[in-house]
């Protein structure tokens, strides 16, 4: 296992890629007379080339893992094909299930990347005390049995040149709040849980710009945008795919975070999983036609 607990990290992207294709592997609905299966979670396949060299990362694995191998055949996805695993933050419906998924892999030392703190107690106490996130059957030792090589960090950390996870996010806007309901337990005390261990993956593709990949969100899109760049920065934020956690938030926010995404001038955004109906709405009263509803079987050609 690799670990870095440092702290106050800044974002670069080294190098870009020639081309990246996203494939939606699994989310809580499927497109028009699907054969696949939905779940409520997420999880996306990113296959990044560069120099005629492509590298296939998994970003998360929802929280069934039959039913994301069962797409994944359909979708003639070779487990043994995926070099990379990212979890995205802990809960259950992007991490359960990964001891299989590594099995299906079959490699030894396969980097799975995530934050330091994603093996922690997170639980919810509405309707009924609830832990919500790694669940029995993934434990470090599960997952490192089944050949994966936990490389926790807070750092952002290069997959390839062009492709990088973020690291921990800086909470600098003032409306976007991680979900209060959530607790951890810290030095025998319940704490909030601020969701520190939320990360998400970006990527730089010739010509193109910044394809920023979320699992939840749970650090506020716009906080997250802010970290790869500012709105003024000369890269551009070609695209947004993932789950933007705004299902239960209220009207304010969800505006204010439209607004903030408009000032970023993405070319396309698609979004789902957490992100709640109202948002998608005013997504696509904002954006038109180049906002998409996430759905299973999606694909994105970068």
């Amino acid at each position: 296992m690799i670990e870095n607990k440092g702290e106050n990290y800044t974002m670069e992207i080294e190098g870009q890629l020639d081309n990246l294709r996203i494939t939606v592997v699994a989310e809580d609905s499927v497109q028009y007379e699907s054969s696949y299966l939905g779940q409520h979670g997420i999880s996306m396949l990113l296959e990044a080339g560069k120099n005629g060299v492509v590298k296939r990362v998994l970003v998360d694995v929802a929280q069934n893992p039959d039913a994301l191998l069962e797409n994944m055949a359909k979708m003639d996805i070779s487990p043994a094909s995926i070099d990379v695993v990212v979890l995205t933050h802990c809960h259950y419906d992007h991490t359960r299930g990964l001891a299989k998924v590594l099995g299906e892999i079959g490699k030894k030392n396969l980097p799975v990347i995530a934050h330091p703190d994603i093996f922690r107690l997170n639980f919810i106490t509405d309707p009924f005390l609830r832990h919500v996130g790694v669940m029995d059957g993934d434990s470090r030792k599960e997952i490192e049995a089944a050949g994966g090589m936990l490389c926790l960090t807070k750092e952002p950390m290069q997959i390839m040149p062009g492709l990088i996870t973020t690291g921990e996010i800086a909470r600098v806007t003032d409306f976007e709040k991680a979900d209060m309901s959530l607790f951890t337990v810290t030095e025998g005390e319940i704490k909030n849980d601020m969701m520190l261990d939320d990360i998400s993956v970006a990527a730089h593709v010739k010509e193109k710009g910044i394809i920023v990949v979320t699992g939840c969100g749970h650090a506020g899109i716009i906080n997250i945008l802010r970290h790869i760049c500012s709105s003024e920065d000369e890269r551009k934020i070609h695209g947004i795919i993932g789950g933007l956690h705004l299902i239960e938030a209220p009207e304010t926010r969800i505006m204010k975070t439209v607004q903030g995404l408009k000032e970023f001038r993405p070319d396309w955004i698609a979004a789902g999983h957490c992100t709640g109906f109202r948002t998608q709405v005013e997504l696509f009263n904002a954006f038109k036609d180049r906002f998409s509803p996430l759905c299973t079987g999606m694909v994105v050609d970068i």
